[in-house]
C-alpha cells in the first residue's frame, strides 16, 4: 500500500461532533432560546410569541445563510469584497404532513455592470460553490438521520 492509498484511509469521512457545543433551554410554553458555546444566541418559539424564529424559520434562514456564505468568494473576487446581496428565502409547505417541501432561494444581487457572458461564468460558479460547499444545503437535499436520546440532567444532584 501506498503513503498516498494509506493515508487516504485515514481521513474520517465523517465527524461526531464538527462545530461547538450547541443546546437549546427552555423559557416558556413551546419557547426556547438556542446557545452556542461561542456565545450566541437566538430566540425560538411559534410566530404568536411574537419576536421570536420558529424552528422552520431557522431552517430557511441556515439555508439562506449557508448558500450566501457559500458563494462569498465567487462574487467578491468579481464584484469586489463590497459587494451588497440579500437572499430571500421562502419555502412551499405541506400542512398535512407539517414539513417543506419545496425552499427557494433568491439573490437580489447586482450584475449590471457584467458583460452577459461574465454574468453567466459568474453565476455558474455561485452555483456551483453552492452546490458542492453549502453543509446545509447538501444535507436538506441529501437526507440526514436523525436521532433522539433522552436521560438525566447532566451532573444532577443524586447522581
Amino acid at each position: 500500500m501506498t503513503n498516498t492509498a494509506a493515508a487516504a484511509e485515514e481521513i474520517p469521512t465523517s465527524s461526531p461532533s464538527p462545530t461547538d457545543a450547541l443546546w437549546v433551554e427552555r423559557t416558556g410554553t413551546r419557547t426556547y432560546t438556542g446557545f452556542s458555546a461561542r456565545g450566541a444566541s437566538v430566540s425560538i418559539g411559534p410566530a404568536s410569541e411574537g419576536a421570536v424564529f420558529t424552528p422552520g424559520e431557522l431552517l430557511k434562514i441556515a439555508l439562506a445563510a449557508c448558500a450566501g456564505m457559500s458563494s462569498d468568494a465567487p462574487f467578491a473576487r468579481r464584484l469586489g469584497d463590497d459587494y451588497q446581496v440579500t437572499i430571500r428565502v421562502d419555502g412551499a409547505k405541506d400542512m398535512a404532513e407539517d414539513r417543506y417541501t419545496a425552499i427557494t432561494e433568491h439573490f437580489e444581487i447586482d450584475l449590471s455592470g457584467l458583460e452577459d457572458d461574465a454574468r453567466e461564468r459568474l453565476l455558474k460558479v455561485a452555483d456551483r460553490a453552492i452546490e458542492t460547499t453549502c453543509t446545509v444545503g447538501r444535507t436538506v437535499k441529501n437526507g440526514a438521520t436523525v436521532e433522539h436520546t433522552f436521560g438525566p440532567v447532566v451532573g444532577a444532584v443524586g447522581e
